[in-house]
């Protein structure tokens, strides 16, 4: 992994942490999978969160603005199994 690629990687990172209590308390997590050349960040919805009937909305109205709040470079989080 290269050095931009690991500071970005901690930047988003930290922004998932910043959302993560929310998640936990629900019961459910979320993992950072990847991030793309093209500035997707992939994450994996875990626990409750996996099968709940607003996962979507967590992840674009919650977790995708947190993200791109903190990472202005990001342009989509997407979920991946």
């Amino acid at each position: 992994m290269s050095n931009d690629k690991s500071a970005l990687w901690i930047e988003v990172e930290e922004a998932l942490e910043s959302i993560r209590p929310y998640l936990i308390t629900d019961g459910g997590n979320i993992t950072l999978m990847d991030i793309t050349p093209e500035m997707v960040v992939k994450v994996r919805l875990e626990g409750a969160c996996r099968d709940c009937n607003f996962r979507l909305q967590t992840l674009r109205g919650g977790v995708e603005m947190v993200v791109k709040s903190a990472v202005p470079q990001i342009v989509e989080v997407v979920s991946v199994v």
